[in-house]
């Protein structure tokens, strides 16, 4: 039975799915087009899987991304290795690389990278995502960890709880005396509302818990893809939206805010999923990001 993954083969895979194409990838690695090839279809036998789609750019299939994952965790063992032997490169910043959603980057987290230890020598690598879809890209294998709403481990990876983040239904006290005179649950469907994208259902979702699963918000809608010019768009009375307690707090005791529903907060739980994987980098991040959810973040 065959049971090894030749790393010749591992790494060309890899290579593949970061350059986008097989020539691409040749001649990142310096062999022939023909060398790439044979050695994803061995490893594709070897798995007896489909491990990519020919596609330009190619797509990893499920199988595909459990050995791509497999890949840069290997890449990033060796890299760790190589520093603690004082081999070449040492010295070099590690590359952490983080899928952390807008509003999590827009109030707490940059704080926590500030905590990681400067005898650590780390690079971080940011992308944002919606916590809902973070996990996808630890899936992938293209972040080593990720602040996530899903409490089910990515495979190879593990989880822990990161605390809960309120979000409060505001607008502007203009807005309100001139939208939402009525009762809140009527007037509310019919109102302009900011969304970050076209994906972002957060709005539409509380409007139903208050109609009880019926309709959704405004088919006026203003999309704002940033969280603080999501915040600077309800403050100026484009719409109502949901927006983080950590940045409402201050607008509301100014009075620029108000809370629409000072009963209904709605809290959206968090949680931290990283590689398992022995990086003291990694490590010394996710002791970071804890430290400061539990001073941050709701319990």
């Amino acid at each position: 039975m065959v049971s090894e993954l030749p790393l010749d083969q591992v790494r060309t895979l890899l290579a593949v799915v970061d350059e986008g194409t097989f020539d691409a990838a040749a001649t990142a690695l310096h062999v022939t087009p023909s060398a790439v090839s044979q050695r994803v279809k061995a490893l594709e036998q070897r798995t007896g899987r489909v491990l990519l789609l020919r596609t330009k750019p190619v797509r990893t299939t499920e199988s595909g991304e459990v050995v791509v994952r497999f890949a840069r965790q290997l890449a990033r063992l060796e890299r760790d290795a190589r520093a603690e032997l004082g081999m070449s490169g040492a010295g070099e910043p590690t590359r952490v690389s983080v899928a952390v959603n807008a509003d999590s980057l827009a109030t707490w987290f940059l704080g926590a990278l500030t905590r990681v230890p400067r005898d650590v020598p780390v690079c971080f690598e940011l992308r944002r995502e919606d916590e809902d879809h973070t996990a996808a890209l630890l899936r992938e294998g293209l972040v080593m960890a990720a602040v996530t709403s899903s409490a089910d481990a990515v495979p190879g990876c593990s989880v822990r709880a990161l605390g809960r983040m309120r979000y409060l239904p505001v607008a502007n006290p203009e807005f309100r005396e001139t939208w939402l005179a009525g009762p809140l649950r009527d007037a509310l469907p019919e109102a302009p509302v900011v969304t970050f994208d076209r994906l972002d259902d957060f709005q539409d979702a509380f409007v139903r818990r208050l109609r009880h699963g019926q309709g959704g918000a405004s088919a006026v809608r203003h999309l704002v893809p940033t969280s603080e010019g999501f915040v600077a768009a309800v403050v100026a009375g484009l719409g109502w939206g949901m927006v983080p307690e950590m940045q409402a707090a201050d607008l509301l005791t100014a009075g620029r805010l108000v809370n629409l529903a000072p009963q209904r907060p709605v809290d959206v739980p968090l949680y931290w999923q990283q590689w398992k994987l022995n990086s003291p980098a990694l490590a010394a991040v996710a002791t970071a990001v804890m430290e400061t959810a539990v001073e941050m973040l709701r319990r």
